[in-house]
């Protein structure tokens, strides 16, 4: 459902932009960028260089798409990205594993360099992410989570630091769909009702403002 959202977002700038750069940030083997082709467009993927060197080997990049070794927080990535027909950028499972300070420098560094372009990415609430890092925080020996990139209130949580964008958000679980097909198990669309308004698993939208 994650990559569907993320997916509906790219398409949907991609109608107006349609020479657009469409940038899979922290891509791992996703190719959900490729599924988004329109034909016109340019496509990113970035990794850290050892993540890269094996999507090479198992999907080599074609014609109109790159594929760049570096790791998101060194922002010299940011120029090897032609934006001239517009950008959207996109990080499926990413952004949980960062500090919030790295987020936000991250967006802000983003808005200013690629105005008129779009950030979309899945986050979620502190319960959360207490839930889905239990076993990795308590590996790494980290104890303040608070640290960790999570989103309860946009007016708290988001709007006090942005610069240069608009941003919103949707429900991760039924922001997109709304799951009212009798085929689909009433304890299916409780949970994602959970998912969404007690958890806050969302999905969250920045519009790179024009400056």
């Amino acid at each position: 459902m994650r990559q569907t959202d993320l997916a509906i977002e790219v398409t949907e700038y991609l109608k107006d932009h349609p020479y657009a750069a469409v940038v899979n940030m922290g891509c791992g083997l996703d190719q959900t960028g490729e599924s988004c082709d329109n034909g016109t467009c340019r496509i990113y993927n970035i990794d850290m260089p050892d993540v890269i060197a094996i999507r090479n080997q198992i999907i080599p990049p074609t014609e109109r798409v790159t594929n760049i070794a570096c790791d998101l927080k060194d922002f010299a990535w940011l120029d090897e990205i032609d934006s001239a027909g517009g950008s959207v950028f996109f990080a499926a499972g990413v952004f949980y594993y960062f500090k919030t300070a790295d987020v936000q420098k991250l967006i802000n560094h983003m808005a200013e360099h690629f105005s008129g372009g779009k950030l979309v990415f899945d986050t979620a609430g502190k319960t959360a992410l207490k839930m889905m890092l239990k076993t990795w925080i308590k590996q790494a020996g980290i104890k303040n989570v608070d640290a960790f990139f999570h989103v309860d209130s946009m007016e708290k949580d988001i709007l006090p630091w942005l610069k240069y964008a608009k941003a919103s958000q949707k429900g991760y679980m039924l922001g997109y769909q709304d799951l009212k097909d009798p085929c689909i198990p009433a304890l299916f669309r409780l949970l994602s009702k959970i998912g969404d308004k007690l958890l806050r698993m969302q999905i969250l939208r920045f519009d790179f403002t024009k400056h």
